[in-house]
């Protein structure tokens, strides 16, 4: 399709940070747009007090220059999961919307690539929304992640993204048609990362992951990172942090190169772990388990981890490259990753632990491990 005739929304989440919610829609000023008119939402959910009110004039004040504003004020408190459901539910009015939570800010091109994106995810079935945030911290178990670069500007995740969205309005249908018939399910199991199943009911990220794994869909994302998170005190966050904070451009992009899904060298689950390993491998995908970041029970033959167990070991590979699984598709040798076969047993291999945090963390001193005790002691 034609992104050029897309008409889409850009809708802003707010509650109750009137500061972030005026450094969001000053990002959004600075964008770029062409002549296009794009019309601008800001959903406001009821907080009583003087910082609802300060938001609620943050929003009205805000001139926005490139087409239509409107400013939905909640009469009750929705919570954050219903209100973004129904500030999804908006896109029945356009042909996708661009969500954004208000302690998000953008990068000057990120409509472009919104756009971009949803032409070209259009009528594709196997995928679940557009995200604007690449990834660059492995949430599970907190350490830096980095998705192959293949050349194309995309890849492609099993994890749907919060911090800065789109869907057109075939995908938020499709979620919406699986929520009225699943949406009550368990979360548990192997196949859902036991973090996301332990967030709390009040999350409306969790149940659309679980969407994405049953139907065996995936979130479009980009290979450079068109948002930011700043992470501030909210309804789902207790304190300021800058783990979620990514490089983004300033340069306004012209044009794209992406991939399908089976064109892909990207393609990632919900465990953050690389689905094309088994190629690299020679092993049939359905008799792997890849757990790199040691998060994920094995339930094969083979078992393609860092943990060391008292199972047969197959190959084992260094920790030099980056990402981590380019170790194993380059066999770099070493005593860091190991291929099991979990059918025999074997000697458990020794390595050393440190050396995975040194791997992970360029630069590390250890004069700063008493830096950070000092901090954390500070917070408390």
């Amino acid at each position: 399709m034609d992104s050029e005739k897309l008409n889409i929304a850009i809708v802003v989440v707010a509650y109750n940070r009137p500061r972030a919610l005026e450094r969001l829609l000053c990002s959004l000023k600075r964008a770029h747009y062409g002549e296009e008119k794009i019309p601008l939402i800001v959903s406001i959910d009821y907080c009583k007090g003087e910082e609802g009110r300060k938001v609620v004039k943050a929003a009205e004040n805000f001139s926005w220059p490139f087409g239509e504003k409107k400013v939905i004020e909640r009469t009750k408190n929705l919570g954050l999961k219903r209100h973004i459901l129904l500030c999804g539910d908006l896109v029945k009015q356009y042909d996708a919307l661009i969500m954004l939570e208000d302690d998000l800010t953008v990068s000057p091109g990120f409509y472009n690539f919104a756009k971009a994106a949803a032409a070209f995810t259009k009528g594709k079935d196997e995928v679940g929304g557009v995200s604007l945030y690449k990834h660059l911290f492995q949430v599970h178990v907190r350490e830096p992640f980095e998705p192959i670069d293949d050349g194309y500007d995309n890849w492609y995740f099993q994890f749907a993204s919060s911090w800065g969205q789109l869907w057109t309005k075939e995908q938020w249908k499709r979620f919406r048609n699986w929520y009225r018939l699943h949406g009550g399910e368990s979360l548990r199991g192997d196949h859902i990362p036991a973090n996301v199943a332990g967030w709390s009911h009040k999350s409306w990220l969790k149940i659309y992951i679980h969407y994405l794994i049953m139907e065996n869909k995936y979130f479009f994302y980009p290979q450079t990172s068109y948002t930011t998170n700043f992470f501030e005190e909210g309804t789902h966050s207790k304190k300021v942090e800058n783990d979620l904070q990514v490089p983004m451009p300033i340069k306004v992009p012209s044009s794209f190169s992406f991939s399908s899904l089976k064109e892909s060298l990207s393609v990632y689950d919900s465990f953050f772990e690389n689905r094309n390993m088994y190629s690299y491998i020679g092993i049939k995908k359905e008799d792997l388990t890849v757990d790199l970041y040691g998060n994920k029970r094995c339930t094969t033959k083979y078992y393609l981890t860092g943990q060391c167990l008292n199972r047969h070991v197959l190959k084992s590979f260094g920790l030099r490259r980056r990402p981590m699984e380019m170790n194993v598709i380059e066999h770099i040798p070493g005593r860091e990753i190991f291929l099991y076969d979990m059918e025999k047993e074997g000697k458990k291999p020794k390595k050393k632990a440190g050396d995975r945090i040194l791997y992970h963390y360029r630069g590390f001193k250890v004069k700063y491990i008493k830096e950070i005790i000092k901090s954390r002691l500070r917070e408390r």
